[in-house]
């Protein structure tokens, strides 16, 4: 496991408790003093930050929307992700057989550990300064959830629509596999009655066919097109 003062420095994080930092990147199969409670504590901050920014800055949404926003924000898929930008994962303790089977990239342990940093932050630097970085490592993206409505299951929106205008269900095939199991990534395609439409690829078959479904809807023109074509997802 790499130094976490390397990590701060590169997160611009000036501590003099580095133990609060060390718990919070320790996955519970390293050791009996782990992350869960730090987790617990910084989704509840995490949501209370995002919730204050989409309350200010969409004066005019309703609430049911400015749900679904933070919904799409603070997933375990959008936190992941986040993690792995910040490489995270180089960082966390875990056993060896956690390690094996791939944990350093599994996506609910970077989502956890995410979370548990936005609790240890949250204690040691106070309300404020953890706003501050929430918003500049996971808020930007709010801007393309809005505009493309990435809020929506792609799935269930593209199923109406389909249902509607033709009496059909769209279905979905696997059309590739890569990697080794513990992180595999799936190509899949959209089929419409016998018609082929447009792929999406994720590192499970629900969040490929997510992808896969939205990028039906931008190919019919159900939604804009702002979005990663590739429908790749981490």
């Amino acid at each position: 496991m790499n130094d976490i003062s390397e990590l701060l420095t590169s997160l611009g994080i000036k501590t003099q408790n580095l133990e609060l930092y060390r718990l919070a990147l320790t996955h519970r199969s390293a050791s009996k003093h782990h992350n869960e409670r730090l987790e617990f504590l910084g989704d509840a901050v995490l949501e209370l930050i995002i919730t204050e920014k989409l309350f200010t800055d969409y004066a005019n949404e309703k609430e049911g929307n400015l749900t679904s926003f933070r919904s799409a924000i603070v997933k375990a898929e959008s936190l992941a992700q986040e993690a792995l930008r910040l490489e995270l994962g180089r960082y966390i303790r875990m056993s060896y057989g956690e390690e094996a089977t791939g944990g350093r990239s599994r996506l609910y342990i970077l989502a956890n550990t995410f979370e548990a940093l936005i609790g240890a932050m949250y204690l040691d630097q106070g309300y404020e300064a953890t706003k501050e970085f929430v918003v500049r490592n996971l808020y930007y993206k709010i801007r393309e959830v809005v505009d493309n409505r990435l809020d929506i299951d792609a799935k269930s929106k593209l199923q109406e629509m389909i249902q509607e205008k033709y009496k059909i269900t769209p279905y979905y095939i696997v059309v590739q596999e890569e990697g080794p199991d513990h992180d595999k990534t799936f190509t899949v395609v959209t089929m419409i009655g016998d018609k082929t439409y447009a792929k999406g690829s994720g590192k499970s078959k629900q969040t490929a066919e997510q992808n896969a479904a939205r990028n039906t809807l931008i190919q019919l023109g159900y939604i804009e097109d702002n979005v990663d074509k590739t429908g790749k997802s981490e």
